[in-house]
């Protein structure tokens, strides 16, 4: 039986989440339909573009992202400090552009006069918004359900777009989240329909290398960045340099393309060696990380002290992730 969202989810193991969106019998609704013939593909650019839009919104940021033809892959960053930073005037504002609010919201923001319980009521219902803004269960709702609105209006019709509940895995240390960020950004090369990472449409890697390459130096300013490797008084960011990440990508998207499961090149990455990843270990990993791991990913310690903290009984995939992240 599925474990609800909020034993899977433990904000004080890692920030880092891993979420997949499927469509319904995993159809082809962002692609080109088989039987119709007909192409939906315009609706990746939609998906791609709320993806972004809501890091303006939510207390969430993007640290990966890959738009396939019938489903979605996000890698998720939840900013804990910045929403609880925010004040009664920024969650209200942000709540705003979700969604309508309610009568005392409305009538704060109109500067009307309110009584001391009408006060003390919209600051309870600021604080559930405020943790609202930091769920990634309603990050994907806010996601999902405009897509699945415009697609149905598209259609004319109603139901589901998507499966009912969308796959997450928590990336308990660093190791997890480079393993993941690249299986993500490698999605369209492993599925055929890109030959290069630059070449992926509606991806993360290929915004990262755009603007890498329009302005040196930068980043997009929508993702959560490379901040370089550990080091004290880290900025906020992705816990590897930017350079060596791409080659990491260029390098694992060679051999998937080249499909060269038994060889390894001798010019391994340097951010391998500095996570200490078997090379094969990691190959296998950039093929099949969803398949291969449960809800938590990480060392076999992180995932047994993660377990015991959301209060797991037993510990779920330990095995698989000692044997490839020892």
């Amino acid at each position: 039986m599925p474990k609800p969202r909020k034993t899977q989810v433990a904000l004080s193991a890692t920030p880092y989440y891993h979420c997949v969106s499927r469509c319904v019998r995993r159809a082809f609704l962002c692609g080109r339909d088989p039987l119709s013939g007909r192409d939906f593909s315009h609706r990746r650019g939609w998906i791609e573009a709320r993806i972004l839009k809501l890091t303006n919104t939510f207390a969430i940021d993007v640290c990966a992202y890959a738009v396939m033809s019938n489903h979605v892959h996000v890698v998720l960053h939840v900013d804990q400090a910045l929403a609880e930073s925010w004040s009664l005037d920024q969650v209200i504002d942000h709540w705003h552009g979700l969604f309508t609010g309610s009568f005392l919201s409305q009538r704060y923001c109109r500067g009307d006069a309110m009584g001391r319980a009408e006060l003390s009521a919209l600051h309870q219902q600021v604080e559930v918004w405020r943790g609202r803004l930091q769920d990634i269960s309603w990050y994907m709702r806010c996601l999902n359900e405009v897509i699945a609105r415009q697609a149905n209006q598209e259609d004319n019709c109603t139901g589901r777009f998507w499966e009912g509940r969308f796959k997450c895995q928590a990336l308990l240390d660093e190791k997890a989240l480079a393993a993941c960020l690249a299986y993500v950004d490698l999605n369209p090369v492993r599925a055929g329909v890109a030959d290069t990472p630059e070449a992926s449409e509606f991806t993360s890697i290929r915004q990262r290398i755009l603007q890498r390459n329009t302005a040196p130096g930068s980043q997009p300013v929508q993702l959560l960045p490379f901040a370089g490797n550990p080091r004290e008084e880290m900025p906020k960011g992705l816990p590897f340099r930017l350079d060596d990440y791409l080659e990491l990508v260029d390098w694992t998207g060679r051999q998937v393309r080249d499909d060269k499961r038994g060889a390894v090149a001798q010019d391994l990455p340097p951010i391998l060696e500095r996570l200490a990843i078997e090379p094969k270990h990691w190959l296998s990993m950039s093929r099949h990380f969803e398949s291969r791991f449960k809800g938590l990913v990480g060392t076999a310690y992180a995932v047994k002290a993660a377990c015991r903290q959301l209060g797991y009984r037993r510990y779920s995939g330990v095995s698989q992730c000692k044997a490839l992240f020892g």
